[in-house]
Parts: C-alpha cells; sequence; structure tokens
C-alpha cells in the first residue's frame, strides 16, 4: 500500500502491527523477537487481511487471545489466561467467544492444591487422581508462573510421541484425521474451520489461518516424547494460542481441573454479567448450556 493511498489507514495499520507484537511479547520467543522485520509483519496482516478496505476499528483487535477463569464453586476458561469469572479479550474460537461463563469440574482429575482457592499448599500431589483423555479441554496452572490459570485442549498424553506437520498432529505416529469443514472470515482474517477426529471416533472443530504468518510458525513441531505425568495442550485457535508449543509441557499436578459446559453467555460489546440491567439486550440466547466435550459419531 503506497502512503499516498491512504494516509489514515497506514497510521492504524502501522499501530496495529505495533500493538500486536507488543501485546504478544510474552508468546513470541526472544529469539524471533529480536528478528522480527515489522514491515514484514505489516506485508504479511495486509496479504491476509487486505486491510487497506478496512475501517475505523482496525486497531481494536490484537492476534492475542485472553482468556479469564470461572468456576461455579468459581472457575471459567483460550484459549490462553483464566481468572476473574468471564472470557475476555480478542478471541478467535469455535468453542469459545468472549463473555462466556463456563462450569469446570475440579473432581475430574482429582485434587491438588490448585483445587483450592489461592491454591493453598494443604494437600501435597494430587489425591484421587484420573488421568485426562485425549481432546479433554482442561484448565490448569501454566509452568511459567505456576498461579496463572489457562485453558487449552489436550492433545498428548505422558508416554506419547508427538510431533506436528504442515498443521497435521501425528500421535504416537499416526496423525489425527481433519476434515476442512469452512472457509469464514473473523473481523479481518481469512480462516478455515478444521474438524479433528481422534481414535475413538469422538471429534472437535478447531480454526487455522488461511495464510500463515511467516514471523511465527505455528505449522511444524518437531517431535517429542511425553515424560510421566506431563501433558501437551494445544488451543483451538492453532495460529494465536499460548499453548505447549511456547509455555512447554503441562505437569499433572498443575491441572486444575476439566471444562464441561458454557453455562451462560453475554455479548461484551453491549453488556455483561456484572451489569443486570444489560442482561436480555446482552445474553446470547444459542450459548446458553453449551457442552465443551469431544462430540461422538
Amino acid at each position: 500500500i503506497k502512503k499516498s493511498e491512504n494516509d489514515e489507514v497506514l497510521r492504524k495499520i502501522r499501530n496495529f502491527v505495533k500493538d500486536t507484537v507488543a501485546e504478544n511479547a510474552n508468546i513470541i520467543p526472544s529469539s524471533i523477537q529480536n528478528g522480527i522485520n515489522k514491515q514484514e509483519i505489516l506485508k504479511n496482516i495486509v496479504n491476509m487481511s487486505k486491510l487497506k478496505n478496512l475501517n475505523d476499528n482496525i486497531n481494536e483487535d490484537t492476534f492475542m487471545i485472553v482468556i479469564r477463569s470461572f468456576d461455579i464453586n468459581r472457575q471459567n476458561s483460550d484459549w490462553s489466561t483464566l481468572k476473574g469469572g468471564v472470557v475476555g479479550g480478542s478471541l478467535l474460537c469455535g468453542n469459545l467467544k468472549v463473555g462466556d461463563y463456563l462450569f469446570v469440574s475440579k473432581y475430574s482429575y482429582g485434587f491438588s492444591k490448585h483445587s483450592l482457592p489461592f491454591s493453598i499448599p494443604v494437600i501435597s500431589g494430587r489425591l484421587f487422581y484420573n488421568e485426562p483423555k485425549r481432546g479433554d479441554i482442561v484448565v490448569f496452572k501454566t509452568p511459567e508462573d505456576n498461579k496463572t490459570d489457562y485453558i487449552k485442549r489436550v492433545i498428548g498424553l505422558p508416554g506419547d510421541s508427538i510431533k506436528i506437520k504442515n498443521n497435521i498432529i501425528f500421535a504416537n505416529g499416526k496423525s489425527i484425521n481433519t476434515k476442512k469443514i469452512s472457509e469464514e472470515k473473523y473481523k479481518y482474517f481469512d480462516v478455515e474451520l478444521i474438524r479433528e477426529t481422534l481414535d475413538d471416533n469422538t471429534y472437535y472443530d478447531v480454526y487455522e489461518f488461511k495464510k500463515s504468518v511467516t514471523f511465527l510458525n505455528t505449522n511444524d513441531y518437531e517431535e517429542i516424547i511425553i515424560p510421566k505425568d506431563y501433558f501437551f495442550v494445544l488451543g483451538d485457535n492453532r495460529d494465536n494460542s499460548q499453548d505447549s508449543r511456547f509455555i512447554g509441557l503441562i505437569p499433572k499436578n498443575n491441572l486444575v481441573g476439566r471444562a464441561e459446559v458454557v453455562c451462560v453467555s453475554f455479548d461484551t460489546e453491549i453488556g455483561s454479567f456484572f451489569k443486570f440491567w444489560t442482561w436480555f439486550p446482552a445474553l446470547r440466547k444459542d450459548r446458553l448450556f453449551i457442552s465443551l466435550r469431544p462430540k461422538s459419531k
């Protein structure tokens, strides 16, 4: 885009790029950050989103997914961070939306100190442990600080070998079956809705950007063997998720619970749960008691 075409749009694009890099600094390894060429990012964003046609809302969103947690004992759901009761941030995800309130069962995987408010250290290890299943959506304390709640989907179990090649996940040498369901437009981005089917014939849907972001490779991951008591997790927004590709494997003692259902959801551009006078207009009536478990064929 030449400067003469539209100075105002160019200014917004540059601000968008600057904010995107800044807000995602914690998920981009420092070795990559140091080599980031903002002009290259600009080209990629323009190519992906055709930003020269965008309106004044261009700088309202970023690639980062921010999610906070709720549980009705007290907990919620990124596809990235949790705490405080409601999914929040700029969210592209087939299973969660900004403003969702979730029920998370803490008993599903047994109990640890993270099952208690403020992670009070009165439980050593994990009691009544049940191992998560592949495909479960789990809430856990990120190993980066052992206190921030994240939520992702379990892909790799202890003892598994996991590899990603050209967006295809290989578990123990066998690829997880994928099928493109549709192409959609999310905000300014062209995305593909992909259905992944597991060996037990359960399935779930994920999103992929139609065009990759070249400065951050999310399509490939070298093969690893998952050690005992650890899990490999991915976000359902595969090109925009702070998951095991960036934060590492998740220890079993960091598990908080399993995300079960979206209880209620509010359009945060209209209102919120904490503003009762906005409940009716903001309520998403199609998102009452929506299961978050993998579906069966």
